[in-house]
């Protein structure tokens, strides 16, 4: 088997899980049947999350996007972040660019909010201990929400899938990631408690 159709393989394995993954998350939220005014809650936080991408178009990799993502998932619970981050993702492409990456942003923005959703369930992150919050929203960009976007990298580049190379594609990510981090701690830091307050 040539490393193209291996490459391929993973890729499709891959988006499969993705897809799994969003149905689950999707009938779990839908199971709850959430009111109306909910949803329209949820649909504004999506076009904030939306806007605060677009706003800091200009700056490489600082984008408060998570950040909005996961203070809807701590307000709302898990579901309502993964769909929150799901959507921004999804809708903001479309200023960005949408392409094969697109499923992984929707999964990884998504997985960051159901963390922080599940994570203030267990009161572990709090609007009223904003540091520790704000730390863990960094923790969250830079080991886990990253990292599947790294491995996007490596599925779609075109290039052999090679330890070599993944470990390349990651390290090179540590920046970015870093400053993704950063982005989303300033958000959890500066505005968390006064949304959480609205909200």
């Amino acid at each position: 088997m040539s490393k193209e159709l291996v490459n391929q393989h993973y890729y499709l394995v891959s988006l499969i899980v993705m897809l799994a993954a969003f149905a689950i998350f999707f009938m779990s939220y839908e199971r709850k049947k959430p009111q109306a005014r909910e949803l329209v809650t949820l649909s504004v936080m999506s076009a904030i999350a939306v806007a605060s991408r677009a706003a800091f178009a200009m700056t490489p990799f600082f984008k408060p996007i998570s950040g909005i993502i996961m203070i809807t998932g701590m307000a709302f619970g898990p579901g309502a972040g993964f769909l929150t981050g799901a959507v921004s993702a999804f809708v903001s492409n479309f200023l960005f660019g949408q392409g094969p990456w697109t499923p992984w942003q929707m999964f990884a923005y998504g997985l960051g909010g159901a963390v922080a959703g599940f994570l203030y369930k267990k009161g572990i992150m709090n609007e009223e201990r904003k540091a520790r919050t704000a730390l863990i929203g960094y923790v969250i960009i830079q080991f886990l929400v990253g990292p599947i976007l790294d491995v996007c990298a490596i599925f779609t580049m075109g290039q052999p899938v090679t330890s070599a190379y993944a470990v390349a594609i990651f390290g090179s990510g540590v920046i970015p990631n870093a400053i993704h981090g950063l982005a989303t701690f300033l958000t959890l830091f500066l505005v968390g408690k006064p949304m959480m307050e609205k909200l």
